[in-house]
């Protein structure tokens, strides 16, 4: 059975991943930077609302992934706290100056996550050379990479994701994300041979407030405040459908 992890930060969109038919969620909040570290009550609502696996994201702030040693303290104290509230995973991905993964101090968080699961993030995709940070992944011991072949899509990135399979040889899972949706996935799931799919599925929605109090900016020009966004269980559903029709598919002509 392939696996379907979807990205959300909220309780709503948790439960409508769950509903859908996803293995696991992504929690996450600042979803516009990327995804950034959940606030702890956050986490503990999700890890009580859903049954399925939650993995958090470690990410103390946007921007690059070369972290200093006070926020690499930061992000211990956060996987510890994800221990604590009973998750199955954390997320998180380093980068040295250099633009290589960073392999002793992600290998640091990994062993001190266990017996939580790892993801390395798309900052995977970032690196010089995503054949050579593979095999530096590999060494950190992070159970699973999430990639999009170092393209902006899995779709653009599909023969790299292919090779990345291929070259993982079963020593650590590649799940395929970046523009994951219904109309793309069997397609992509064909191409690289990937049995994890990670994607977002956001729907916009409309902003309670009026006009009047809009004028009102809190963030940087051109993000907009009151904009929000939600998950919906049958895009999820529709997602997890095509998702089993490829693996059904695969299995008849094997």
């Amino acid at each position: 059975m392939m696996e379907l992890e979807i990205c959300v930060d909220s309780v709503a969109s948790a439960a409508a991943a769950e509903s859908g038919g996803a293995q696991r969620v992504e929690l996450c909040s600042g979803l516009i930077e990327g995804g950034l570290t959940p606030s702890l009550g956050l986490i503990r609502a999700v890890r009580s609302r859903i049954g399925i696996g939650v993995h958090v994201m470690i990410r103390p702030r946007g921007g690059d992934f070369f972290y200093s040693d006070e926020e690499l303290a930061v992000m211990r104290d956060d996987i510890a706290l994800a221990a604590q509230s009973g998750v199955e995973g954390v997320v998180l991905g380093l980068l040295t100056a250099g633009g290589n993964v960073d392999v002793e101090r992600t290998r640091e968080l990994v062993e001190f996550a266990r017996p939580m699961e790892v993801t390395f993030h798309r900052a995977f995709d970032m690196t010089r050379d995503v054949e050579r940070s593979l095999e530096d992944v590999i060494a950190t011991g992070a159970d699973r990479v999430l990639t999009s072949g170092g393209q902006q899509t899995a779709m653009l990135g599909c023969k790299r994701i292919r090779d990345l399979v291929e070259a993982a040889d079963g020593r650590i899972g590649l799940m395929a994300g970046g523009g994951v949706r219904v109309e793309n996935v069997q397609q992509i799931a064909q191409a690289t041979g990937a049995l994890e799919f990670h994607t977002a599925l956001r729907n916009s929605i409309a902003p309670p407030a009026t006009d009047e109090v809009q004028k009102v900016r809190l963030g940087d020009r051109g993000v907009d405040d009151y904009a929000g966004s939600v998950i919906s269980s049958a895009d999820v559903r529709l997602l997890r459908q095509a998702m089993d029709a490829a693996f059904s598919r695969d299995q008849h002509s094997t």
